[in-house]
């Protein structure tokens, strides 16, 4: 439909296989076989039908002179395609075969036609000559007779276009799958259909219809709303204003965001972009939202570490939930500014909105909200803990604010005091109300080894119900789990199979403490576990089988499960707890639906009772703009990307987006020394100097223009990192040596994490010695060579580039090996460090692919960067790299799955859940179910992206 009648459709290029001179061939051979006849039937020889090397096809006539010849289609030919049964066939090769067996019958004399264009009424004809039902209609094709054409090249092109236009019949069987599509979604039209094309109401169910309520039941478990019904009938709400609401933790803030984005993909037809925290947030998300997903079609993406397309694939026939932690929910912004498709983004929400506050990652979240704010009309509601000035962050989202002290479990919080209990009661005067002694008879023996009476708080919780303590430190939760298991007596033999999970994650591998104190209900959970570790440890928690879990502040952000929580001590390391901190942590208490109240308490030092009364009484601290964040980084990355963008190419439109920020809102209290608008303007300068912009004209018409190197720094890599990156790969590109991946790994070794690795340099030096000649080569080109770690083991201050080289010979390792635990070993590091030094490398390999996309001279980088991040993403063994894309699923579930026959994607996105489950030892339903759902959203998401790619192609 997309050509003009008299076009050529194959322009010379008739095959797929690249060989555009298969019908040249036919034509030739053709020519060959004329001849022949001509030959034979001078000579009155026999015809040879094999000569040419064919047997199902037979040149048409030719004209010599003024002598028309015969239709030279063999008998045989025609006989065994009559013979043939034709009823499975599509209606345009039922209508080849009845134009060549009419041609047969009439033997109709063909004038010679040179041109292999179909004739111009072509179209009409095969209306007319193929009848509704697919069959062919002799009555009109009688009527229009076909020309015969002159050589098999211009048959086979004739029936191709038969093919093209043809109706396809389908069975009745692929017509009522293809009848069969979601009983929601089908709800959710006919009322469209029914309601006013001005309202975007689409049902009773805070406009969704009633159908989403029930799969909410289904799938969630959610029977009816408490607060939340009054927040989503909120006038501004209604209208699609701004919004900010705020309740204590677990007060169930997230349902509200989620029916917010249903009503958004489902009846306004835009995406929706959810942004989190923590990569472990986001993947938990995508687990728990893809089998509404598939319920109610639309795509769930996950936009986490190295994962996530730039720009996202268009999707016409369904919209798209992008799961996005705070950096790649930026460059997700970015790039949809970039292509000019904003507009296509209807609604974001932003969990833990209080980070505004919180460094780095906070300049992030003002940066996305301030490009959304001043480029687009899209819909924020942002979620938080109560803020001190929620008023700064409503004009600067220009939103609403809602408040609720809803909790479905009331929080009780109490300090200790020595051997003493006291309530939290901010009307007393010394914030403290006795409450009750603690009564438990301590030994000599005990009092020493726990002055805190954590055994006593303890259990008078345990095992009946849970409890969470908190540790200042790594090391001291390990030590407290230690320390409890010593006065417990209930072991249990049911904690066998989490210990076996716990040894499977580690391929054999086990935590000495956890395999001591697992056995009594007790583990703990801290960074330096590996993911799988902390996620089986989790899942444990949440199901019953261990009752106690000594955590850091990590996993404040966490399941809501215990009856208690017991705070070790009020500091964070060596720094006293800011008062969220605190209040995120004891939120965790009370388990909705099964408590009446959960409790908290804080252990105390008599000299830390004055800075506790402000920990637990004093109001929630404000939240600044970070604008300014480590000498005004922020605003630096800011002003470079709105270049870059071509958001503002001139001084006044930058003035006139930073009057957007909160950075303006707050300009009073935060910049002091100078106005925001000379800050900004010694950026312009500093950004100029490091080559990244370009600023031409006068002083009253200024233009300012990204370089290349600028865009590829704000498309990619921190700002802080992006000159020592193009000298080093640069410096690379003069000697690459790529007889392993040393050399490339180093190259992708994130510079961030190099502060955090203090090498044991006799270990250094032993691994160092273990390198080939050649990979020792390249790192005396980086600047570490043997004698130079030699001379660090003696004793010598490290350097910068040393500590690089050292995590990059450990990434290095783990590829080699795929085995945490040994590489672990090896280099004396924690397995969770060296997971949190993968995962980052993988993260930081795909920004610095994107890096090199942008700058010309990097375009050896392309295809071993790409190679590369999916190695250091997955990091196991190749089979089961498909298994691993799906949301959840660890190194070590893969390996079940895969041995238990489910090898592919495909494989387990058509298991059954319940099937699954029995297959896979210690997988619950639930969990099955999830994983299969994922995976059914990731192949969904595949083939759509294949279907666009090719629709785009026929466009």
């Amino acid at each position: 439909q997309y050509c003009s009648d008299n076009e050529d459709l194959f322009g010379g290029y008739d095959s797929i296989l690249e060989d555009s001179s298969i019908l040249a061939k036919l034509d030739s051979l053709e020519t060959q076989k004329v001849q022949h006849d001509d030959y034979s039937s001078s000579d009155n020889k026999p015809e040879d039908h094999q000569s040419a090397g064919f047997t199902s096809v037979r040149s048409p006539r030719t004209t010599t002179g003024n002598q028309v010849r015969k239709d030279c289609f063999t008998d045989s030919t025609l006989n065994g395609l009559e013979e043939e049964h034709f009823a499975d066939l599509p209606a345009s090769q039922l209508a080849f075969q009845e134009i060549f067996k009419n041609t047969k019958e009439q033997n109709v004399n063909a004038t010679v036609d040179k041109t292999s264009t179909p004739l111009k009424d072509f179209p009409k004809r095969m209306e007319s000559e193929i009848k509704q039902d697919g069959t062919v209609n002799k009555d009109n094709r009688q009527a229009h007779k076909p020309k015969v054409r002159k050589s098999i090249s211009d048959h086979l092109k004739r029936t191709m276009l038969l093919n093209a236009v043809a109706p396809i019949t389908v069975s009745r069987s692929v017509e009522q799958k293809e009848a069969v599509v979601s009983e929601e979604i089908n709800v959710a039209l006919q009322t469209m259909q029914t309601v006013s094309s001005q309202t975007t109401d689409l049902g009773p169910f805070f406009g969704l219809p009633t159908k989403v309520k029930d799969i909410l039941l289904k799938l969630k478990g959610i029977k009816s709303l408490y607060w939340q019904e009054t927040c989503l009938n909120l006038d501004c709400v209604q209208r699609r204003k701004n919004l900010i609401y705020s309740l204590p933790t677990s007060g169930g803030k997230t349902l509200v965001a989620e029916i917010l984005i249903l009503k958004e993909l489902l009846c306004r037809k835009k995406d929706c972009l959810f942004i989190l925290p923590y990569v472990s947030l986001v993947q938990e998300k995508v687990r728990g939202l893809a089998s509404l997903g598939l319920e109610l079609n639309f795509m769930v993406e996950e936009y986490a570490g190295s994962k996530g397309k730039f720009p996202p694939v268009k999707r016409r026939t369904s919209k798209s939930l992008f799961i996005a932690t705070i950096e790649k929910a930026h460059s997700l912004v970015n790039s949809l500014i970039e292509t000019n498709r904003l507009d296509n983004l209807g609604l974001v929400v932003v969990d833990e909105l209080h980070m505004l506050g919180d460094g780095a990652r906070g300049a992030i979240i003002e940066m996305t909200l301030a490009k959304l704010l001043y480029m687009s009309a899209t819909h924020i509601i942002g979620m938080s803990a109560t803020l001190g000035n929620i008023k700064d962050i409503q004009t600067f989202l220009n939103a609403e604010n809602y408040t609720n002290d809803f909790r479905p479990v009331q929080l009780k919080e109490y300090v200790k005091l020595k051997d003493t209990i006291y309530d939290v009661d901010p009307k007393e005067e010394e914030c403290f109300k006795l409450s009750r002694p603690l009564n438990y008879k301590y030994s000599s023996g005990m009092q020493k080894i726990d002055p805190d009476h954590i055994i006593a708080l303890v259990t008078e919780v345990i095992p009946t119900h849970s409890c969470l303590i908190f540790c200042p430190t790594k090391k001291n939760c390990e030590n407290v789990a230690s320390m409890i298991c010593r006065y417990l007596k209930h072991r249990e033999a049911e904690k066998s199979i989490l210990l076996k999970e716990l040894r499977d994650s580690g391929n054999g591998n086990m935590c000495p403490v956890l395999r001591r104190t697992v056995p009594f209900g007790i583990a703990y959970h801290h960074s330096g576990l590996t993911t799988e570790e902390r996620k089986l440890v989790e899942e444990a928690y949440s199901s019953g089988v261990l009752c106690l879990l000594t955590c850091t502040s990590t996993l404040a952000a966490g399941v809501n499960l215990p009856a208690r929580v017991i705070l070790r001590s009020p500091f964070v390391a060596t720094e006293f707890l800011k008062r969220s901190q605190y209040k995120q942590m004891v939120g965790r208490a009370g388990r909705a639906g099964i408590d009446t109240e959960g409790e908290s308490i804080l252990i105390l030092q008599e000299k830390e009772k004055m800075m506790a009364k402000s920990l637990v009484c004093a109001p929630v601290e404000n939240c600044y703009s970070n604008l300014m964040y480590d000498d005004g980084k922020g605003i630096l990355s800011l002003i470079l990307s709105l270049i870059g963008l071509n958001i503002t190419t001139s001084l006044e439109q930058l003035k006139d987006f930073l009057s957007g920020t909160l950075l303006s809102v707050q300009e009073k209290q935060l910049c002091v020394k100078k106005s925001l608008w000379d800050s900004a303007l010694e950026c312009v300068e500093v950004l100029k100097e490091k080559g990244l912009i370009t600023v031409k004209g006068d002083a009253q018409d200024v233009t300012l223009q990204v370089t290349r190197l600028g865009k590829a720094t704000y498309k990619s890599v921190d700002l802080t990192y992006s000159g020592m990156l193009y000298s080093d790969l640069s410096r690379g590109l003069e000697g690459l040596l790529l007889n392993s991946y040393l050399h490339l790994v180093y190259l992708v070794t994130p510079y961030d994490l190099i502060s955090h690795c203090k090498p044991q340099w006799m270990v250094y030096l032993r691994q160092f010695t273990l390198l080939s000649a050649s990979e020792q080569k390249m790192s005396a080109a980086v600047g570490v060579t043997e004698s130079f770690v030699a001379r660090k083991a003696a004793g010598q201050t490290d350097m910068l580039v040393v500590n690089r080289m050292y995590l990059a010979m450990v990434l290095f390792s783990l590829l080699k090996e795929t085995n945490l635990w040994s590489v672990a070993e090896k280099f004396q590091l924690s397995r969770g460090f060296i997971q949190t030094v993968l995962s980052s490398a993988s993260a930081f390999c795909s920004c610095v692919l994107h890096f090199t996309e942008e700058l010309e001279e990097f375009w050896p980088y392309k295809a071993l960067l790409s190679e590369l991040t999916r190695r250091l993403t997955y990091c196991v063994q190749a089979e089961l790299i498909p298994l691993m894309e799906v949301a959840g699923v660890m190194e070590s579930r893969a390996k079940q799955l895969y041995n238990a026959g489910y090898k592919t994607l495909a494989h387990l996105a058509n298991a059954d859940p319940s099937v699954l489950s029995k297959a896979i030892e210690n997988l619950y339903k639930k969990q099955a179910s999830q994983i299969v759902a994922s995976a059914k959203m990731l192949l969904n998401e595949k083939a759509s992206a294949l279907q666009e790619a090719v629709d785009d192609l026929l466009m």
